[in-house]
């Protein structure tokens, strides 16, 4: 009976977010046409943006969305009260360390079970805004960094609508302040274009934001959505990741036959990611937000937001280039307030702050922590072999299909234990995956 409430819950709370994604998404067209900022004041967009934010919270967790109001609320009163040389540290370590508390009991205390849609997800991207802003305002008070930073502590209104704006607020993705409050007062066009061609100034036709619509590239990643979701019922349904380690299939089937189970059940666990990645985006560029310029082909590009590359994704040829391509935003965030700033131990730290971020279940570290050596071998392999299979086309396809084989295999093993949470479940997959032995299920965690 426990078991089958906790399920009507997990589907209710997956309906209630597809449901606030697709109406976020006629909204998002909506602000960007009915309260364009050539006609509506930017207070009254952030206002508007915050209180959509804050109804879609409540609406998908109830009086669990008072945790992600409550940190950001404390953690404005950092960005205006504590010194500038420290407030990155004290939002960090307050930011994150509600995030694992709360993470903890979800997990531990209240036994949530396994993953669902719950609050911890929006307060994982509210903590990268958080931090990232507080990293942006120290930076531009030391003249650490000269681009991307925010010189002046936003306001009230500024700072909710940054956090909790309905167009990011569930999925993310996680963006530079600056060019969120260019998108709120219509700047966000123009200067893009500036900064991205040489010849254009604010006196010769990029002072005023052209009007480029975003129609084809929502209309595309609709499509893509769509696809996703043809792919997650059809497919992923009956590839589970828990079948990699069932008792019955890990005693007796081959090696052989355990190997590409997990392979393309890693594959098919894909698409859900990729739908929901890939329709935040569509939100996003359906209020005017996430242009990144003109395209080498003279086309506009609504892709400075994307959190995924997909076909980046599936033609990877090294583990970096799959990291590169996957959350691509949070690799960003993580890069900036980590591994750029990490006196020595760079990697490693980066990769377990990605754990910690992540949460507490035991697989996310098994995943990061084995991510490490792999990171660092595949780097050693390339830098020492690559060169001698560049002399010709037959030798560099060759390369390059091996290096897809090898990636594909290396992602399958570590992430793995990312998606079945478990201690006992990651052991027996890590302990049997390569042998005909049959397993002890003899504890359970």
């Amino acid at each position: 009976m426990s078991s089958m409430c906790v399920c009507v819950c997990v589907c209710s709370s997956q309906v209630n977010f597809l449901a606030c994604q697709l109406f976020a998404l006629v909204a998002a067209f909506w602000f960007r046409l009915y309260l364009s900022p050539n006609h509506t004041i930017p207070v009254v967009r952030h206002a508007v943006a915050t209180l959509l934010g804050i109804a879609f919270l409540i609406f998908c967790f109830g009086w669990y969305s008072a945790h992600i109001l409550i940190v950001v609320i404390i953690n404005y009163s950092i960005v205006i009260k504590a010194d500038i040389n420290n407030v990155h540290r004290y939002s960090m370590v307050i930011s994150m360390g509600y995030l694992t508390a709360c993470q903890v009991s979800r997990v531990f205390i209240f036994n949530y079970g396994i993953l669902s849609t719950d609050f911890s997800g929006p307060l994982m991207i509210v903590t990268q805004k958080i931090t990232t802003l507080a990293f942006q305002l120290h930076d531009a008070f030391t003249a650490f960094l000269l681009l991307c930073v925010c010189s002046v502590s936003p306001s009230l209104i500024q700072y909710l609508s940054y956090n909790l704006n309905f167009l990011s607020v569930l999925v993310g993705p996680c963006n530079n302040y600056n060019e969120y409050t260019d998108f709120i007062e219509g700047k966000h066009i123009s200067r893009r274009l500036r900064q991205h061609t040489p010849t254009c100034n604010g006196q010769n036709g990029y002072s005023v934001s052209p009007q480029l619509s975003p129609l084809k590239a929502v209309c595309c990643k609709l499509l893509v959505c769509c696809s996703c979701m043809l792919i997650f019922l059809t497919v992923t349904r009956f590839l589970p990741i828990k079948y990699n380690v069932d008792k019955v299939f890990v005693a007796n089937a081959h090696f052989l036959t355990r190997l590409t189970y997990a392979f393309f059940s890693i594959q098919a666990a894909r698409p859900k990611f990729y739908f929901a990645w890939t329709l935040a985006d569509a939100v996003n560029n359906a209020a005017g937000y996430g242009f990144q310029g003109m395209g080498g082909n003279g086309k506009p590009s609504w892709d400075l937001i994307s959190n995924i590359n997909i076909v980046g994704i599936e033609t990877a040829t090294s583990f970096k280039t799959f990291i590169d391509n996957w959350n691509i935003r949070t690799g960003i965030w993580l890069k900036m307030v980590c591994y750029d700033r990490a006196p020595k131990y760079r990697l490693p730290l980066t990769f377990i702050l990605s754990a910690m971020w992540h949460g507490v279940y035991p697989g996310y570290y098994f995943t990061f922590l084995t991510a490490i050596p792999i990171t660092l071998a595949a780097r050693a392999i390339r830098r020492s072999i690559r060169h001698y299979f560049l002399g010709s086309r037959a030798l560099k396809l060759g390369y390059d299909v091996l290096t897809w084989v090898a990636t594909q295999l290396a992602i399958c093993y570590t992430v793995m234990p990312f998606l079945l949470l478990k201690v006992e479940e990651t052991i027996v997959f890590y302990r049997y995956i390569l042998t005909s032995k049959q397993p002890t299920f003899s504890f359970h965690i």
